[in-house]
């Protein structure tokens, strides 16, 4: 393959060739677009053997005459370059062009945020990395672990890693362990994490993208070789920073070196946040912000990523209405990048993060009790996540928590009156409960989908030597259970969770719109849940109970609704939760209040008198002040002489 650093001359008759290529190359480095267009096509009358990679480069030079914003007219180019059907020209110098083209048309994928097809695109050159030139290897390498990272897979980008330090050496040793290095649970806290930390490592990530100002370059190409070359050697720290944001996201021991730049510092904070030592992180964060207020490098990109990262560790410790200005104040920055995107460079492109930032808003407003905005922003991640059965179930909730708002419908059963049929459409994205159980069908389904395919990490008695876990395993073997992109991984664990949270979801909602065969299959799914909370056990049974009662079915319905279960429950896992029953005791006279609600409706009146006068709590005073008159009405009634 043509691999040339620079140009060259393979016979003294090449001299006129070789010097039109070194007057290019020299015009296209001094922005001098026309003049070098002028000399591609001198080298094209003249016959220039490579004619594939001259029209490469021209392509390439319109679209930085163009301001490097033409990014389809230099796609389409580029499409129809790498197809190999090119006739008329060397195979060699047809393999170097083709092999630049799919590099670039993966560049070009990565910034639109279109990770998935710059795999596909970049695939062909990955699995010959060993064989390609050295420039251009590190480049498609640097390109490849920006993807894995970006789409959320961490063990890959490991491994990858692994295979690029001791199969090619393109990366140096892995750093120093820390002396005293602090442990992170692996799997602490992942629903907070995974809410919050969609855009968290952005800002590092985004200043190790050397890809961007390669995304003209062209190995072979004798006019920007040298761009090849100056780009590898950006490449070489860019592969160092990722190699570190790869360990750190992997929560591997490391020291992060000062080297006076924001990457690095950012790279710092995103250590110190998972370390769960969010102060230092924000501390962190203000100071990268004020060093480059002072220098004057302040950029909407890096306002964004620091106002962005501020508020996902607001979010996590659960300083929510804080969280939520940041992220408005992160949106009101990259606003500035994303006003044009049609006009706007790839660079800036790949810079804009409305999308990330919305989810983690979206999340903020949940909290704060907002479902309008909540939903609102969902919509917005939902276009490019739409995957993601966490988002799903996200919307859902906010669809339930306006019902509620509007309706002020108690989740008590006496409460749950008969609703009327809206007239709109449930495909209509409205913050609606038709709305919450079409969201809750999606969730469900992705979410079964994902545990069935759910990998367990395989584990070995000795670790091994990392130059002999490349040998065990390819890197391209690895597996990463991130099904909840822009979210990190997600453990076995909290898929469990999000499966009955989900489930308890879904029959709540069912009940409301008086869909009661599918509330009750939901509250026997979530009672046979593995793991399941305290929380969500009582909820599985209100929920069921509730159901057979509508069906006519009391007496089934008391097995699920005896409060026998209830001395097993653990009251902190009613205390820390964010809703109306804050204690045990709270928990035990509703459960009480609805077996009284179905020995009342079997007759059973005096059972249910019994049950009314233990009823203390002022969650279900009123309520059972009602039904005490109630069951003595019919008490009388029932002893009255006829």
């Amino acid at each position: 393959m043509d691999t040339a650093d620079s140009p060259t001359k393979t016979q003294p008759s090449d001299d006129e060739n070789y010097n039109l290529l070194c007057q290019a190359h020299e015009q296209f480095n001094n922005a001098e677009f026309d003049r070098c267009l002028e000399l591609l096509q001198q080298l094209e009358t003249k016959g220039e053997s490579s004619g594939l990679i001259l029209r490469h480069n021209r392509a390439v030079v319109n679209y930085y005459k163009g301001g490097c914003t033409q990014h389809q007219a230099l796609l389409h180019e580029l499409e129809q370059l790498s197809d190999g059907k090119t006739v008329g020209v060397s195979l060699q110098h047809a393999g170097s062009a083709i092999t630049v083209a799919r590099y670039n048309k993966a560049v070009i994928y990565y910034h639109r945020h279109m990770y998935g097809t710059a795999l596909e695109r970049l695939a062909p050159l990955v699995t010959r990395l060993e064989a390609l030139e050295k420039h251009m290897a590190a480049l498609v390498a640097t390109l490849q672990l920006q993807l894995l990272l970006a789409t959320n897979q961490l063990n890959r980008a490991e491994a990858f890693l692994d295979y690029l330090q001791y199969k090619l050496n393109l990366v140096a040793s892995a750093p120093t362990p820390s002396p005293n290095p602090t442990p992170s649970p692996s799997g602490a806290n992942e629903e907070a994490a995974t809410t919050a930390t969609a855009a968290a490592a952005a800002l590092a990530a985004a200043a190790a993208a050397a890809t961007a100002s390669a995304t003209a370059s062209g190995s072979g190409s004798p006019v920007l070789e040298t761009t090849v070359a100056r780009v590898a050697g950006e490449s070489g720290s860019a592969l160092q920073l990722l190699q570190l944001l790869t360990l750190v996201l992997n929560r591997k021991p490391v020291v992060i070196p000062e080297d006076g730049t924001p990457q690095f510092a950012a790279l710092k904070a995103q250590k110190y946040y998972i370390m769960k030592d969010f102060q230092m992180a924000a501390k962190q964060l203000m100071r990268i912000n004020n060093e480059c207020t002072l220098a004057g490098t302040v950029t909407p990109q890096l306002s964004t990523c620091i106002a962005n990262n501020m508020g996902v560790i607001h979010l996590r410790v659960r300083h929510y209405a804080i969280a939520a200005k940041f992220f408005q104040n992160a949106l009101r920055f990259d606003q500035q990048l994303a006003d044009n995107l049609r006009q706007s460079s790839l660079q800036t492109m790949s810079s804009a993060r409305s999308c990330e930032i919305m989810y983690n808003l979206g999340i903020a407003m949940l909290h704060l009790r907002r479902p309008k905005e909540a939903f609102q922003c969902f919509l917005v991640p939902i276009k490019q996540y739409h995957s993601n059965p966490r988002l799903w179930f996200r919307m859902a909730e906010a669809c339930i928590m306006e019902h509620e708002s509007v309706s002020k419908v108690s989740t008590l059963m006496s409460d749950s009156l008969p609703l009327s049929c809206s007239a709109q459409s449930t495909a209509v994205p409205e913050p609606t409960l038709e709305f919450a159980a079409l969201c809750l069908r999606s969730a469900l389904t992705l979410a079964r989908q994902y545990k069935n395919s759910f990998h367990m990490a395989a584990t070995t008695e000795e670790p091994l030597d990392p130059k002999d876990s490349v040998q065990h395993q390819l890197w391209s073997q690895q597996q990463d259970n991130n099904f909840c992109n822009p979210s990190k991984p997600i453990s076995l664990e909290s898929l469990e969770n999000m499966l009955a949270a989900i489930y308890a979801a879904h029959s709540f909602v069912s009940l409301r719109l008086g869909d009661y065969v599918t509330a009750l299959e939901m509250a026997k799914q979530l009672l046979q849940s593995e793991r399941l909370s305290d929380a969500h056990k009582l909820l599985g049974n209100m929920y069921a109970g509730e159901a057979l009662i509508m069906m006519d079915k009391a007496p089934e319905a008391r097995e699920y609704l005896e409060p026998n279960f209830m001395s097993t429950l653990n009251a902190l896992d009613l205390e820390t939760r964010d809703w109306q029953l804050k204690s045990l005791e709270a928990a035990q006279n509703v459960v009480r209040y609805n077996l009284a609600v179905a020995l009342a409706l079997q007759n059973d009146f005096q059972a249910a008198k019994n049950l009314l006068a233990s009823l203390s709590h002022p969650i279900v005073s009123n309520k059972a002040q009602i039904l005490h008159r109630y069951v003595e009405i019919k008490m009388n009634a029932t002893s009255a002489p006829n």
